[in-house]
């Protein structure tokens, strides 16, 4: 089968590298922003952290989604759509399970000691696949969530990305070429805000994909525009292009968020039928279109200025995965204990951004990056492809390594 293929872009991996570093920045707030609930909360309350966490929870799961879908291309280039599935199973599928058995129960075991729960943990573990599914109960896939929805997207849209990049979707690659002038390449983003500004108040975000309507295609309307922008690389070179009036979308409108927010203007703040309001599904596309406005910033200025390739890349690329697999887990068990002294909310926060980062890369050193079936459970390609990749041709990496992941 001919492919079309893109050369690997250096600016996604340091796009991916950034998100997940975002990710450790929003859940070490969550325990400390004001009106928030989370799995550890502190005494004393943030509005600034507050701000943070509903700044970066607008755009940061459709970045992920969105560079995802740029993951999904690359690692279908030279590989049959069965085998892409086979391997997304394994890379995908195998770390959830371990998260849900061994990286997340800790996590609700922390919370249920919180509220009241007196055992220890083995006491709790045992108990667990017989309380059935979180919060109700205590088998949960919390963070792990992200990936699950990855993998399902994948899994039903890979005949649809195989066409696209075959010699049959040629054509379809073409036509796409008509967005990438001028400013049409924003209708990408015409799905995705009408989605959610129709369907967000009546199906909020659970995580749970039985009952998650609105945003399981929410975020698959991220994902698809990038499989399509980087398969079609004009589309890519004109967000680059316009990239200042992304961040002029993003600014603007995140202003316009926040002013009606802070002066009790939301539409079900002053509306007494709110759900039959024009205002309301508008208020709702501005939130979809200020999420598009700095997913796309980040991705038209990172092509401008980070695409560039350094020696320390290659490694984070493998250390993105089970960093993000852990850092929840460590920020849980800390913020148990760091919420319990009498120390200053910036304190507590920075000790826990700082100490999670340590612990979770440690471990991904030590314990992952070494051992083969730590890395098979991890969802990490074998060491020694890796090491064979790296000395054979270090410049042409197929991205295998960048199964990119959420948060919740």
């Amino acid at each position: 089968m001919q492919t079309h293929t893109t050369p690997r872009q250096a600016y996604l991996d340091w796009l991916r590298i950034l998100a997940i570093f975002g990710v450790l920045v929003f859940h070490s707030a969550m325990p400390f922003g004001a009106e928030l609930e989370w799995h550890i909360r502190n005494k004393e309350t943030s509005n600034l952290f507050l701000e943070l966490v509903y700044w970066m929870h607008l755009f940061r799961m459709p970045l992920l989604f969105f560079i995802s879908g740029t993951v999904s291309y690359f690692m279908l280039q030279h590989r049959s759509g069965g085998s892409f599935i086979g391997l997304r199973v394994r890379r995908l599928l195998v770390p959830v399970i371990l998260g849900i058995l061994v990286i997340v129960p800790p996590q609700v075991y922390m919370e249920r000691i919180t509220q009241g729960f007196k055992g220890n943990f083995w006491q709790f573990y045992s108990n667990m696949f017989t309380t059935g599914a979180y919060p109700k109960g205590d088998i949960s896939w919390h963070h792990l969530w992200f990936i699950v929805y990855l993998l399902i997207y994948d899994i039903l849209f890979a005949p649809v990305f195989v066409w696209i990049i075959s010699s049959r979707g040629a054509a379809f690659r073409k036509g796409l070429n008509s967005l990438a002038k001028g400013k049409r390449v924003y209708l990408l983003a015409i799905p995705g805000i009408a989605v959610f500004a129709a369907f967000s108040r009546q199906f909020p975000e659970t995580n749970n994909l039985v009952e998650d309507w609105c945003y399981f295609f929410y975020w698959l309307c991220f994902l698809l525009p990038g499989f399509l922008c980087i398969a079609q690389p004009s589309l890519m070179d004109s967000l680059q292009r316009n990239r200042y009036t992304s961040f002029l979308v993003a600014f603007l409108s995140i202003v316009g968020i926040n002013y009606l927010r802070w002066n009790d203007l939301q539409p079900w703040d002053v509306l007494v039928n709110w759900d039959q309001d024009p205002g309301t599904y508008a208020y709702l596309a501005l939130k979809a279109i200020c999420a598009w406005g700095w997913v796309l910033t980040a991705i038209g200025y990172g092509k401008q200025y980070l695409d560039k390739p350094h020696p320390a890349l290659n490694y984070l690329n493998q250390a993105v995965y089970p960093f993000y697999i852990l850092h929840q887990t460590v920020i849980v068990i800390l913020a148990y204990y760091v919420v319990q002294t009498t120390d200053t909310i910036g304190a507590k926060y920075l000790f826990i951004v700082i100490t999670t980062f340590i612990l979770s890369m440690g471990i991904f050193h030590l314990l992952i990056r070494p051992y083969a079936v730590c890395r098979f459970l991890f969802g990490m390609k074998p060491a020694a492809k890796q090491n064979r990749r790296e000395a054979d041709k270090p410049e042409k990496d197929t991205a295998e390594e960048r199964i990119l992941l959420p948060a919740s």
